[in-house]
């Protein structure tokens, strides 16, 4: 009902208002002295404000205190002196504008709460479709390099495999050599784009794929990188939704990607764990620290892990630790994925 009052023509409300207004003074006439209608002469003017225009508002006010005084001088309402009556006029007619003055000042106040609410949502919105467009691009890619690229360069593989046998077949042994490095770089070329295509596309739908994929992480960052990164899992903790478990995923390399690139760290320990209501997951690294200072915490990779901890309705934190290096955290209710 309230619905249909908002979207009905201003012309409308305001006779509505009118109407209002007309009946509260037609009421005020029959009871005369003994009731006072003060306060029931502003609901016409808060409907006005609600439902018509700044224009609208100020007449039907002024209206109110005309009526009202009107109503005063048909019952035979006296004043000791005309100074007194004006008095008396002056202070209902400012009262009912100053109504009307904070009623619209009220009614701003809650459109720009609403607009900043609703850009707000919008913000959101557009936020977590560049994170789904960006996974999508990112699984694409992964998808690309692990069924083009490295098919292509394990053919490669084989040819060079071949190659390397004819030569040592005619005793071409020096020939057979440089071969055999070509193999082996073309070994070394497809196991790197699969890590690539592994970390692009690291879950899938089974039920221990975030575990598994966490432990291909550890394994593919100590192979690639002086780092020694290993993996703990604890409970229960299969990923419940592909959605999860992508984010979870996610916030583990940009967390060791940060303690590499800015910690310098050489150890990173990876651990997840779960249980009935709750699932968490901690990047610790021995590396020289986290800067707390607003330009660090306010990164764009920072910003990222903490916008996918929120939209899994979870808590991020980030702190040092306790001999020294620097510990992140993201903890989720298990039941808390979208």
């Amino acid at each position: 009902m309230f619905r249909s009052l908002i979207r009905q023509s201003l012309t409308l409300a305001f006779i509505e208002a009118l109407t209002l207004l007309f009946a509260i003074s037609w009421l005020d006439l029959v009871t005369g002295h003994q009731v006072s209608l003060v306060l029931f002469y502003t609901a016409p003017i808060v409907f006005a404000v609600w439902l018509c225009d700044n224009k609208s508002v100020f007449v039907i006010a002024g209206l109110a205190g005309v009526l009202w005084s009107w109503a005063d001088l048909i019952i035979g309402n006296s004043y000791s002196s005309g100074t007194v009556q004006a008095w008396e006029l002056a202070i209902r007619f400012a009262f009912f504008f100053l109504v009307g003055v904070a009623g619209i000042a009220m009614r701003e106040q809650q459109r720009a709460s609403n607009a900043r609410i609703s850009l707000l949502e919008h913000t959101q919105r557009l936020e977590k479709q560049i994170i789904e467009v960006s996974e999508y691009e990112r699984q694409r890619i992964g998808r690309d390099l692990h069924d083009g690229l490295c098919q292509f360069l394990a053919a490669i593989g084989c040819a060079a495999t071949s190659l390397k046998i004819d030569l040592k077949e005619q005793r071409l042994d020096k020939f057979a050599a440089e071969a055999s490095e070509i193999e082996k770089l073309l070994s070394e070329s497809v196991e790197q784009a699969r890590d690539l295509s592994h970390g692009l596309v690291p879950v899938q739908l089974d039920e221990a794929g975030l575990r598994a994929a966490l432990q291909e992480l550890a394994a593919s960052t100590s192979r690639l990188l002086p780092v020694e990164c290993t993996f703990e899992s604890a409970g229960q903790n299969g990923a419940g939704q592909m959605g999860k478990a992508t984010h979870l995923y996610r916030i583990a390399q940009e967390a060791i990607h940060n303690a590499t690139k800015h910690g310098k760290a050489r150890k990173i320990d990876i651990r997840l764990s779960a249980n009935a209501s709750a699932m968490s997951l901690s990047i610790a690294d021995d590396g020289i620290g986290f800067s707390r200072n607003e330009n660090a915490m306010n990164g764009v990779g920072i910003s990222i892990m903490r916008y996918r901890a929120n939209i899994m309705g979870g808590e991020f934190a980030i702190e040092a630790g306790a001999s020294g290096g620097t510990i992140v955290s993201c903890t989720i209710p298990t039941g808390a994925a979208r």
